[in-house]
């Protein structure tokens, strides 16, 4: 048997020890040669080549001073299930390549889809597909032939309502980022109505009163869905009464790229709106993708270590966290909060405009991010991090304030 296909215990090791090395912040990993060479350097030394600079050089997204992005570190189980999906190489299109990995992904839909108020679903690599397929089922289901959205919705919303052909309404926001209910068309009877919860600038969650007001309500839950197991679940309520809800399970569930939910109110009428037969295929394939892999099995690992409540108390860390910063800007009469965190997520500014690009360059990197409201550049920090200082990072707001001369 060739030995590059059997476990090698002292080469995992050793690619341990690189994942455990520090590298410098700019370490190179392009010293590489400009064609494919003829004679391979050999797995431990291709491994020493690379480590410094795909290791040293990657955004550190578990770092005290990461609160920009709504990426969150992931944990070791999931490390090592990775490991686990790389060595099996299942194929959840066909049940003989992936007898085990598609109940897992079946068990995961069964743990998950409940705290949503939906009976079932798949796993797809993103919500950006995820809100694609669910539009596709809307327009197969309830004949939809138009999207109406908020301004403040993922881009992704359009790209759907595009590929399926779909005319597209984007509706005016109020001041933190939400749909302005009144702006809400009297006649909905042909279209798909999505509720953004946690918009992506601000957090900001659509009012989940309009479900059932169009002949599909889709709630593109994304970023903040997971509060659906924590003690904000109420945050969230009338979600349940949608007829389908997108989750990315790489955000707020922790979970490597690439992995999230779209999950259906009546599944079975769903699903069979958006499968296809084959000749070579066994079952229906379900969904946009062919093949695909296990990507529900670091999730059941996590789910099974944490537990709901192991999963509650880190969202809920992390929603601290951002009322902690929160307070912070609100007190300080330098700076302008534009609203109460609801999702974990906190905008502000400075009072004088003419500081805030030296601001950007005096924060520490991946401290936070920028975004652009009504013609005005405003810092956006997003508690994805469960090992975020945010002491330390208010500590460098302030010497950067100084810094500035504000």
């Amino acid at each position: 048997m060739d030995p590059d296909f059997r476990v090698d215990q002292d080469g995992l090791r050793h690619a341990l020890k690189l994942l455990q090395r520090e590298y410098p912040l700019d370490s190179p990993w392009w010293n590489l040669p400009a064609q494919l060479p003829e004679a391979g350097l050999g797995s431990a030394a291709a491994l020493e080549r690379l480590a410094p600079g795909i290791l040293g050089g990657a955004a550190r997204l578990g770092a005290a001073t990461s609160f920009a992005h709504m990426d969150p570190p992931t944990p070791w189980i999931s490390w090592a299930t990775t490991l686990w999906n790389a060595s099996l190489n299942q194929n959840l299109l066909h049940p003989a390549t992936s007898p085990v990995a598609r109940e897992v992904e079946h068990r995961v839909i069964e743990w998950l889809a409940p705290w949503f108020g939906m009976n079932g679903g798949h796993m797809t690599p993103g919500s950006t597909l995820a809100n694609l397929t669910a539009l596709w089922a809307a327009r197969q289901c309830a004949g939809v032939d138009t999207v109406i959205a908020s301004e403040g919705a993922h881009l992704s919303i359009r790209k759907a309502a595009h590929l399926l052909g779909l005319r597209y309404g984007a509706l005016p926001i109020d001041h933190s980022g939400a749909l302005v209910v009144e702006a809400l068309p009297d006649d909905l009877s042909s279209a798909a109505l999505v509720l953004t919860a946690g918009t992506t600038s601000t957090g900001d969650i659509d009012s989940l009163a309009l479900t059932g007001r169009a002949a599909w309500t889709h709630v593109d839950a994304a970023w903040a869905g997971p509060l659906r197991l924590s003690t904000y679940a109420y945050r969230l309520d009338g979600i349940e009464r949608a007829d389908s809800v997108a989750v990315s399970a790489h955000k707020w569930l922790f979970q490597p790229k690439e992995s999230a939910l779209v999950l259906f109110r009546d599944t079975p009428t769903a699903h069979a709106a958006v499968s296809f037969e084959g000749a070579y295929l066994a079952v229906p394939n379900v969904g946009l993708q062919g093949s695909h892999g296990a990507m529900a099995v670091p999730l059941l690992a996590t789910l099974l270590a944490w537990g709901r409540d192991g999963v509650a108390s880190r969202i809920e860390h992390c929603m601290r966290l951002a009322q902690q910063l929160a307070d912070f800007v609100e007190k300080d009469p330098r700076l302008l909060l534009l609203a109460a965190p609801q999702t974990g997520i906190v905008v502000w500014r400075t009072r004088d405009a003419a500081i805030s690009e030296a601001i950007v360059q005096l924060l520490p990197a991946g401290a936070a991010s920028t975004t652009m409201l009504s013609g005005e550049r405003w810092f956006r920090n997003v508690a994805a991090n469960p090992n975020a200082d945010v002491q330390s990072l208010i500590a460098s707001i302030r010497k950067a304030l100084e810094g500035s001369g504000a």
